[in-house]
């Protein structure tokens, strides 16, 4: 009877919360992102090779499954103003659709409503007619495709070429071709937004998404490695020049810090706090220390434009998706166990970070959707305070008991291929070795702590291009073999769990031309990759993602709840417990004597707890606690 009556109340709950959400978002006036934001985006499951069709067929699910439980944004992600025709790829150049002023414009192949200069207003009209809020995603400056054909810059106010002390502007005038996208630098730079003519074309980029009928803008390679605070600064103002309530993310976030964090919050509504995010336990691991220190940093819902703002770590990869920096897709099952997604949404929540779901609507399968559509996640993520990592927790760690669980234990303890920031020094490893004269290795040169392990190289193969497009936008690059007779490269996929292609030592796939396939040797001892812009290190598998943590949060209003996320990082099963008088530490102005608790993922029932509130917790699993506590 107990427990048929908590189902009532979380169904309940769960009604009030979806309400709660779709609420006006004012009183008397547009407060933006009042909760963290909630939505689809394209990026996990097409990269950027989404058409109007695809994307429209998203947007309709979204509609009907996910607007009740609030999610309100459907966002078409990165460039989608680049042609799919051979050649074209995250990093080409020469196949972008631009307008006589240097805007790019969408694909009218891929968009073809957006004929006739019409470019996203029938989308966007569709999107608002399913109940939803429309967004794109831009990059910083000016494309390197408009600065080379040297487009006038326009002049919003006049509608003709902005002109200033006689003398009329051009793209070459504004663009800074010293500071490219770090990740894309074929693709985008910086613009000089202290000459007028630069300002006057960030404003007619900005003028023309306001009368697209634009709500959220997702602005790439501004923040994190590429922070550019002018541009932000500048971008931020104009939005809200434009008088429309459109939410501002930045994107991505390698290196983000609380100081970096403080210089921005006021001036977004999300901002990204890590690289891209996929669906391989490192990255959701490389989450805690961030989230952490956000959080410890007085961040989640500090003050934003125009509303609040939230430290954002990233999408949600989950169900059907493709791979980075893929000209195809979706094809593929997330690669995370159900009790990786578990512990991903699960700190998404209890951090409050957006909710931006990236699989393929399409093939949403009933588990996933679970996950998206738990009401204790939602309620978390929308309605509790106090929002914080738990210190106070003690763990006894369950070794395998099977040979085959020793044999996993013993491989994952082996060094591992990892992404890291190019300025971190503990990338600093690699060098080029002459095997003969017409082979060379990339050998990582510092030795595993442990010492056990064999030094790690690939062969380095100058990439098979034959279209002059990919000779030019790959001059320098290499493939990097694990065998010197293979045909299979590295790829930007490092960590995942491995398979027939997949190692402790990367991701391998055919060889292509794709730039997720591309890296260079740094004279500083870096490993570049082309696609993520981001550097490959080696490091143990357990020293970025080992031993156990916790999160705690108590609700806003109503019946005062404490939650108490456990998480197990290692690859061992853990007994994590904590004990209910160190609540209070975390809690401020709350006793606690002994509590109901319950275990949100498996609905198990503990009863009154007096002392103690433990779980025995999967490798890389996690227990999510429900405590009304008197």
């Amino acid at each position: 009877m107990a427990i048929r009556t908590m189902r009532v109340f979380y169904a309940s709950s769960l009604l009030l919360v979806s309400l709660s959400i779709l609420a006006p978002q004012s009183r008397g006036g547009t407060f933006l992102a009042r909760t963290p934001p909630r939505g689809w985006n394209s990026y996990d499951s097409f990269c950027w090779t989404v058409s109007e069709q695809e994307f429209l067929e998203n947007a309709r699910l979204v509609s009907q499954r996910l607007r009740p439980l609030g999610y309100e944004y459907a966002v078409v992600d990165y460039l989608w103003y680049r042609k799919k025709v051979p050649g074209a790829n995250v990093d080409s150049l020469g196949f972008d659709v631009i307008d006589e002023w240097g805007r790019v414009v969408p694909d009218t192949a891929r968009w073809p409503s957006s004929g006739n200069g019409k470019g996203f207003v029938d989308v966007a009209a569709k999107v608002h007619s399913l109940g939803l809020k429309f967004g794109i995603h831009i990059m910083r400056g000016i494309s390197t495709q408009a600065y080379n054909a040297n487009t006038p810059i326009l002049d919003v106010n006049t509608g003709r070429q902005y002109e200033e002390n006689g003398k009329k502007w051009f793209a070459k005038d504004v663009g800074v071709p010293e500071k490219p996208c770090a990740w894309m630098k074929n693709g985008f730079m910086s613009v000089n937004t202290k000459l007028g003519a630069g300002r006057a074309f960030l404003e007619s980029l900005h003028r023309q998404y306001a009368e697209w009928g634009i709500d959220f803008v997702k602005h790439d390679c501004v923040f994190g490695d590429d922070f550019d605070p002018d541009e932000i600064t500048f971008v931020s103002g104009l939005i809200k020049k434009s008088g429309r309530p459109v939410v501002y993310s930045l994107s991505p976030g390698t290196s983000v810090t609380p100081a970096m964090a403080n210089n921005v919050s006021s001036l977004a509504n999300m901002y990204r706090i890590t690289g891209d995010d996929w669906d391989k336990w490192p990255d959701v691991a490389a989450h805690f220390d961030i989230t952490r220190d956000l959080a410890g940093a007085g961040k989640i819902g500090a003050i934003g434009r125009s509303g609040k703002s939230w430290p954002d770590s990233d999408m949600l990869p989950f169900g059907w998706l493709t791979d980075p920096g893929s000209n195809d897709g979706p094809h593929r099952n997330c690669n995370l166990t159900p009790d990786e997604q578990r512990t991903q949404i699960t700190l998404w929540a209890m951090a409050k970070s957006p909710l931006m779901f990236g699989g393929d609507m399409r093939r949403l399968n009933q588990a996933t959707f679970d996950l998206l559509s738990n009401p204790t996640i939602l309620r978390i993520n929308s309605r509790s305070k106090n929002n914080k990592e738990f210190p106070y927790i003690s763990s006894r760690k369950l070794f395998a008991t099977s040979d085959d669980e020793k044999t996993k234990d013993q491989t994952d303890a082996a060094p591992t291929l990892v992404f890291t920031s190019c300025h971190d020094v503990e990338a600093r490893g690699w060098s080029v070795k002459s095997i003969d004269d017409n082979l060379e290795q990339v050998c990582w040169d510092r030795k595993p702590k442990d010492g056990d392990h064999e030094p790690f190289c690939l062969y380095k193969r100058a990439p098979l291009l034959t279209l002059d497009t990919d000779k030019r936008n790959h001059d320098g690059k290499v493939h990097l073999l694990k065998m010197k007779t293979s045909e299979s490269c590295l790829d930007a996929s490092p960590n995942q769990r491995p398979t027939a292609t997949q190692s402790n030592h990367g991701s391998y796939s055919p060889c292509r031309s794709d730039t997720n396939q591309m890296w260079e040797v740094n004279r500083n001892g870096t490993l570049r990759n082309s696609y993520s812009g981001l550097c490959a290190s080696m490091k143990n598998a357990n020293d970025a993602a080992t031993g156990v943590r916790a999160w705690i949060a108590d609700l806003v209003k109503g019946r005062r709840a404490v939650y108490l996320a456990l998480f197990n990082l290692d690859t061992n099963r853990a007994e994590i417990s904590a004990k209910i008088q160190d609540l209070g530490k975390a809690i401020p102005g709350r006793r606690f004597g002994s509590c109901r608790a319950r275990e949100v993922w498996s609905g198990k029932d503990f009863g009154d707890v007096k002392d103690t509130v433990s779980a025995t917790v999967e490798s890389h699993g996690t227990a999510l606690f429900e405590l009304y506590c008197s």
